[in-house]
């Protein structure tokens, strides 16, 4: 094709708009089946590993406890002494003179008993644990007043961990729990997939960092997604601003590469500076180009040697909406980390919200958890929050998204929610 006919291409491209928009379900579909997860991994201690990925499966190498340990406190026994014990009739046995946690080789004989604390090991000799409540020390004699069973109050070997026990499998992403429980068994260090890395490249010749002057803009979009990918657990790179040039914005997809992902911000729609996904078209495949989601559905999708490319629009607004439905499960994927879905809270709409059929609508919300003041207040214990969609609908209104609680996500096939219904709010920021 020569320079005519790419032009001639071109125009007609942007002259089309989106007459076809692919769904959001289909378009996510295509992304991931076109991005490979890395194998990278790195051994990290403890502390560090909160929050990473398994790359291995993780046995015990030992018992928790690794011993036999009383259960309750009272006195270490053998059961067959308490036998017929009774409150009308007690069984008697004699107090041994060393406790078990100043003295470890203390063990209990015949018709013998020794004091144990809960959660000390059972002494040698000893099957089970009379609760304290359960007897009386006169003297240097143990009344019994309730017969145990082999084992009662005993807790087994391997009753919190068994050795050889299978903890977590690769993918698994470590809690706080997780570790504490890795520590109990003696693992102090453990493999996990590194992070994933993308490059953040906020593009758009009219973009500024600071003292915007007449048609220029204050860069946001590249903040904000270079700090939603570390918070999804990926390493950014921020990038500087690159202009509306192809020359410059080839070189700049090439020189990320190297990273797992590419994200770019602005210059994805028909317009005349609107050259990315010409560029990456000329460098790979676009996957997408236009989703049927609102706000945003300039959003186009692409792969280069391997590296998937998620090119949102400069919409504030529209940028963030792409980036939680794209970028965030292709982060996730790439770095084999689960991609949970948001917490929710079920709210009640104070006001319709509007939506194209064959649409997915994205309606900032806010909530008010409290309950409303007057005779009518709904003051019942399962009374649900009120959601308010917010006036701003614009996806250039970043605070309309900036003082939102979530947002509530319309189906592709209703025509919005009416006022009075139930619906389920997306609490995106709060997840990880």
């Amino acid at each position: 094709m020569d320079s005519s006919d790419a032009d001639e291409t071109a125009h007609d491209r942007r002259s089309a708009g989106f007459k076809d928009r692919t769904r959001l379900a289909v378009a996510r579909r295509r992304l991931l089946e076109a991005a490979t997860p890395h194998e990278r991994t790195e051994r990290l201690s403890l502390i560090p590993a909160d929050g990473r990925a398994l790359a291995e499966t993780v046995t015990s190498p030992t018992a928790v406890p690794d011993y036999e340990r009383a259960a309750m406190d009272g006195w270490a026994v053998r059961a067959s002494d308490t036998f017929g014990a009774s409150d009308r009739s007690p069984g008697v046995l004699r107090v041994a003179d060393a406790d078990p946690q100043t003295s470890p080789d203390t063990s209990v004989g015949p018709e013998s008993a020794v004091r144990v604390h809960t959660g000390s090991e059972l002494p040698e000799g000893a099957d089970a644990v009379v609760m304290i409540e359960h007897a009386d020390e006169v003297g240097g004699d143990l009344e019994v007043f309730d017969a145990v069973t082999e084992g009662e109050n005993v807790a087994p070997v391997g009753e919190d961990v068994a050795e050889g026990q299978e903890l977590f499998e690769p993918g698994h992403r470590l809690r706080p729990s997780d570790l504490g429980l890795l520590k109990s068994v003696g693992i102090d260090r453990v493999t996990v997939y590194e992070k994933p890395t993308v490059g953040v490249v906020p593009t758009g010749e009219e973009l500024v960092q600071e003292d915007p002057g007449p048609g220029e803009v204050i860069e946001t979009n590249g903040l904000t997604v270079s700090r939603l990918v570390s918070r999804w657990g990926g390493v950014p790179t921020y990038r500087n601003v690159v202009t509306d040039d192809e020359a410059a914005l080839r070189a700049a997809i090439q020189r990320d590469l190297t990273k797992d992902v590419v994200v770019t911000t602005g210059g994805s729609s028909v317009g005349e500076r609107d050259l990315i996904p010409e560029v990456v078209s000329e460098l790979g495949e676009v996957l997408v180009h236009g989703v049927a989601l609102k706000p945003g559905h300039p959003v186009a999708l692409g792969v280069v040697e391997d590296t998937p490319v998620v090119m949102l629009p400069g919409y504030p607004v529209a940028a963030i909406i792409n980036a939680v439905q794209f970028l965030r499960p292709v982060l996730k994927h790439v770095g084999h980390l689960p991609d949970d879905p948001p917490p929710t809270t079920g709210a009640v709409l104070d006001r319709k919200i509007p939506s194209e059929p064959g649409v997915r609508t994205f309606a900032r919300v806010q909530v008010d958890d409290g309950v409303a003041d007057g005779d009518d207040a709904d003051e019942g214990p399962d009374a649900l929050p009120t959601a308010t969609p917010t006036r701003a609908s614009g996806s250039g209104v970043l605070s309309s998204v900036a003082l939102a609680d979530g947002w509530v996500a319309v189906p592709e096939e209703r025509e919005g929610f009416d006022e009075g219904e139930t619906v389920t709010v997306e609490r995106w920021e709060w997840s990880a």
